[in-house]
C-alpha cells in the first residue's frame, strides 16, 4: 500500500496528515476554511485518500499553517513514493474553471523546483491571503523533490483562479504517481535513480 501517516509538531503548527495515492476518504481541518476546500479539491480531483488535522497559529495570520501543511504534504508524497519504481513520472494538464484557465505540469524527478506564473487580482479570499498559495506550493515542491509549474492562462476571479490551480495540482498529481504497469519494476530515469 502506497500510505503514510505524518505528524509534525513545531511551535507554530501541530499537523498529522495521512495520505494514501490509491484512494480513501478525505478528512480536511486546518483551521482555515478557504485551504480546506482547497484541499478537499486537491484529494477528490487526484483521487488520494488524504486527513489533515491541523492546530496552527491562527490568530496571528494563516501563513504557517498553510506553509506547513504544504510542507508535511511534500513529504507524504516523497515518503509514500519510496524509489518512485514504476511511477508515470510526468503529468500535464490545461484545465478551465469558468473564465479561469490554469497550466500546470510536474515531473516527479528528486528535485525541488517551483515555478510560478499567476496575477491573483484579489489580496484577499475571505480571510486568507492569497499570496499564501505560492507558499503552499513552495512548501510542497520542497518537501516533495518535484518540479512543479504552474500558469494562469486566464482569469479574473480570484477564487476560480485558485480553485483551478488545486484542482490542476491534483490531476497531475494522480497522472503522474500512477503506476506504470508495462514498467512497474523500472525506475524512470536513464540515470536509474530520480535524485
Amino acid at each position: 500500500m502506497r500510505e503514510t501517516t505524518i505528524v509534525r509538531n513545531t511551535a507554530e503548527t501541530k499537523i498529522a496528515l495521512s495520505l494514501n495515492l490509491d484512494g480513501g476518504e478525505t478528512v480536511i481541518e486546518t483551521g482555515c476554511g478557504f485551504l480546506d476546500h482547497m484541499l478537499v479539491l486537491f484529494s477528490r480531483h487526484g483521487r488520494f485518500g488524504l486527513t489533515v488535522k491541523c492546530d496552527g497559529d491562527t490568530y496571528v495570520d494563516y501563513h504557517h499553517t498553510t506553509e506547513d501543511i504544504g510542507i508535511v504534504l511534500g513529504q507524504a508524497f516523497r515518503e509514500t513514493l519510496g524509489d518512485m519504481k514504476g511511477i508515470l513520472r510526468y503529468a500535464h494538464i490545461l484545465l478551465p474553471m469558468d473564465e479561469a484557465l490554469i497550466l500546470a505540469a510536474v515531473d516527479i524527478s528528486g528535485r525541488a523546483h517551483l515555478s510560478f506564473d499567476a496575477a491573483i487580482p484579489a489580496a484577499k479570499v475571505g480571510e486568507f491571503d492569497t499570496e499564501l498559495v505560492k507558499e503552499f506550493f513552495l512548501g510542497f515542491v520542497r518537501a516533495a523533490g518535484i518540479t512543479l509549474h504552474i500558469r494562469q492562462m486566464a482569469g479574473e476571479n480570484t477564487h476560480h483562479i485558485i480553485e483551478g490551480m488545486f484542482k490542476a495540482f491534483g490531476r497531475i498529481m494522480d497522472e503522474a504517481t500512477r503506476i506504470d504497469e508495462a514498467h512497474k519494476d523500472e525506475i524512470p530515469s536513464t540515470k536509474g535513480l530520480l535524485v
